[in-house]
């Protein structure tokens, strides 16, 4: 189908152009910016006067709960929010159960999400058999069933030999590993940031010192070994010093932020508001305010949503026993929007956060519309402002710290591979 996509503001961070410009589609590729091919016929014009046009968003972090977690989320509950919020491509992380330890079960998670014909799915495979931090997966044959980095997700790994050992395969054969910095002991059964709203409320906590040391180790070994290290989720103002000395220094390292953290703080968690209860933990407002400085300075190169749908059940307890995690691909644009209008951040570089950069990350040809990449597209109302509420989710998780927040930005039209996947109202 030939689609032309008229009236819209295009913003492609990569290719640099924020401009009132045209967009032409065929054969599910970009064929031209500005102006028509020769020869072009459109079988569907979409109108986008008042629109943003910009590539569809990546998220680098989005728990699918396929497969054995289906009573709390679905695939096609998850990939329907996830182009309801103008997602065209995202890594899941391997805590599935069972893990993505097995080229089997890579397989057939990617040939059911292509099925579904909307997101495109990177998984990221488990980096220890069963993430026990035990025993190396099978890397190589992960690669070939579609893996696109190798990952603990939140299990912990103790052993630093097994950890240099993984990145000395990894860096062998150019494989990335994204590693999450928590020391499992320091972090033992806390539940909160280590400062006074932990204090006044009696819940166990997680010193910052649980992430740095945690980050020396991995950074150290990256450094031993040449691996290609990506940290997952920084969440303090240390931790993002860290991250950047060892940028300065020539490590080869990314880092990604997830979207709750740039936002929220550990005042947020409240009276026991158990949609707070995150990993990593809500920390100090310093803490938010570093995370922000390091987008704008790119020592953080991307915002994730951390998406992890929860069922009700599993929240509505006691803030320590609830289950950790929040929906969050319908909320990432309007957070990055949000975060850019505080920042007074230009559009452009802002919306790099969640397009160009995640694609550089995972090493796509994703994240731009330059003439030839397929036509992953997302057309926004800048100005539209809508509440988040349980109705208005298609996830099938509903708990966000969000929710009753109205915010600005909505997803009108999402593209993948040239077809419309989502429209909405």
């Amino acid at each position: 189908m030939n689609i032309q996509i008229k009236n819209g503001r295009l913003v492609d961070p990569k290719n640099g152009i924020d401009a009132q410009q045209d967009l032409f589609i065929a054969s599910g590729r970009v064929v031209a910016v500005g102006s028509a091919p020769a020869g072009f016929v459109a079988d569907n014009v979409i109108d986008a006067a008042g629109l943003v046009v910009m590539p569809g968003l990546i998220d680098l972090s989005a728990r699918l709960r396929e497969p054995g977690y289906e009573y709390k989320a679905t695939l096609e509950s998850e990939m329907e929010a996830a182009v309801a919020g103008g997602i065209t491509s995202l890594a899941c992380p391997p805590d599935t159960d069972p893990p993505l330890d097995e080229p089997g079960l890579v397989e057939m998670l990617k040939h059911r999400a292509r099925q579904l014909n909307q997101a495109h799915l990177y998984p990221v495979g488990a980096l220890t058999h069963g993430l026990k931090g035990i025993e190396l997966t099978e890397m190589a044959e992960l690669t070939d069933a579609g893996c696109v980095a190798f990952s603990q997700a939140d299990a912990p790994l103790i052993d630093t030999r097994v950890l240099m050992r993984s990145m000395q395969y990894a860096a062998t054969f150019g494989y990335s590993v994204w590693l999450r910095a928590q020391d499992s002991f320091l972090a033992k059964d806390g539940v909160a940031h280590d400062g006074e709203v932990a204090t006044r409320l009696g819940l166990p906590s997680i010193p910052v010192c649980a992430e740095t040391i945690a980050l020396s180790t991995m950074l150290q070994l990256a450094r031993e070994t040449g691996a290609r290290l990506h940290i997952c989720r920084i969440s303090s103002a240390e931790g993002v010093a860290m991250v950047r000395a060892a940028k300065q220094q020539g490590l080869s390292l990314t880092c990604d932020v997830s979207m709750n953290h740039t936002h929220l703080s550990e005042m947020d968690i409240g009276f026991f508001d158990s949609n707070c209860h995150l990993v990593p933990p809500l920390r100090s407002l310093r803490d938010r305010e570093a995370l922000r400085a390091g987008l704008l300075d790119g020592t953080i190169d991307a915002m994730c949503s951390n998406h992890s749908p929860v069922d009700d059940d599993a929240k509505q307890l006691p803030f320590a026993e609830a289950e950790v995690g929040a929906t969050g691909a319908e909320l990432l644009l309007p957070l990055v929007l949000k975060w850019a209008e505080q920042a007074k951040l230009p559009l452009v570089e802002a919306l790099a956060k969640v397009s160009s950069q995640p694609a550089r990350i995972l090493g796509l040809d994703a994240g731009h519309l330059a003439v030839g990449v397929a036509a992953d597209v997302c057309l926004f109302d800048p100005e539209c402002y809508w509440k988040v509420e349980p109705a208005a989710l298609k996830s099938q998780g509903k708990n966000t710290p969000f929710l009753g927040m109205e915010l600005r930005g909505k997803v009108r039209y999402t593209l993948v591979n040239g077809q419309v996947v989502y429209q909405s109202a």
